[in-house]
């Protein structure tokens, strides 16, 4: 099952594992892509950065587009619905460092979809091909990938919108795209159709495809690269709070029992995550933003819910460290 796993090529990069971080709103910023790096993580993406947050000056700006030599390669993703103003955006992040412009037109968020946004384009796909066009012509030689559902709405059984998009999109010269295999509509209920995966695989194999939905643990990635034939798997809610997730993968590969972090595993990485965020958000916000990732941090503790529970009343930076105290405690004396 897994002695024969093939290095993720995008364009001119080449990932040495095919299990790599989803981007994921709230969650996959720098300080935890720095986390999960630091774990062999071979490939990470942002969260999505609405374009015009990237044409203005400001600390949101400085924030969304700074890029650590450590985070490399990393895809920065991009949410929009205009093509201009989604190219004028990619060149700002091109240009900031980012190895890979991502172009999301899956979010099934209801804000973002009132907005003409993320999965509202795959109800409009000649939209969606027109500012993959932009996007390409305002960045040449830059890879461009999308994140694409398998339709829109769940009754559209034969997904005519998605095969548009891809092939559309492979014609004008996207490198790589990564298929979530439920429709907008379903959001993340029901199972994901893998099945679906195979398909989109065998209709294009000599491109890039990597598998989206259901991957909750490192055997399920693996699972997906194997029963499918995708060239990766991206790894959201199941490395949310769990950024061993690749360490973990790579045992599976090799035959080795997956890594399970102690109790003094868990805190020195909360600690350092911690530390990380402090940095860069400043610690009003920092621990605003550790609160929301302690609650899932706390299901590998031994007692989640009692650790997510005390997670969740943290407000301070006093509160944060009498929270890794009292449930991560240092026994090194």
């Amino acid at each position: 099952m897994t002695d024969c796993l093939k290095p993720l090529r995008i364009g001119g990069i080449t990932v040495d594992f095919p299990v790599v971080l989803a981007p994921l709103a709230g969650y996959s910023d720098l300080s935890y892509r720095l986390i999960c790096r630091g774990l062999s993580a071979p490939y990470c993406s942002t969260e999505a950065m609405l374009d015009t947050h990237l044409l203005h000056e400001g600390k949101l700006k400085q924030r969304l587009s700074r890029v650590d030599e450590a985070d490399h390669p990393v895809a920065g993703q991009l949410l929009g619905c205009e093509p201009a103003v989604m190219a004028a955006a990619a060149v700002v992040i091109g240009d900031a460092g980012y190895d890979v412009i991502d172009l999301n037109f899956a979010c099934p968020v209801r804000k973002v979809l009132a907005r003409g946004r993320g999965g509202f384009l795959m109800s409009r796909p000649e939209l969606a091909l027109d500012i993959v066009k932009a996007v390409l012509d305002a960045v040449p030689g830059k890879p461009v990938t999308l994140k694409l559902r398998r339709s829109f709405r769940d009754v559209d059984q034969g997904e005519e919108d998605f095969w548009r998009v891809a092939h559309g999109a492979f014609d004008a010269g996207v490198t790589a795209i990564c298929v979530h295999a439920r429709s907008v509509e379903q959001k993340y209920r029901g199972r994901a159709d893998w099945g679906f995966l195979s398909r989109v695989k065998r209709a294009f194999p000599d491109r890039t495809i990597i598998g989206s939905g259901d991957v909750l643990t490192a055997g399920d990635a693996l699972r997906m690269l194997h029963e499918t034939g995708v060239d990766g798997a991206s790894a959201a809610r199941g490395a949310i709070g769990n950024p061993w997730f690749f360490r973990q993968a790579r045992d599976i590969a090799s035959s080795r029992t997956p890594f399970q972090p102690s109790l003094a595993d868990q805190r020195e990485l909360l600690s350092r995550h911690f530390e990380l965020t402090r940095e860069i958000y400043g610690p009003r916000v920092g621990v605003k933003k550790m609160r929301n990732f302690g609650i899932h941090y706390a299901r590998l503790h031994p007692h989640p819910a009692q650790a997510r529970r005390a997670a969740a009343l943290v407000t301070t930076e006093k509160a944060w460290r009498d929270f890794l105290e009292s449930h991560y405690p240092d026994f090194r004396g």
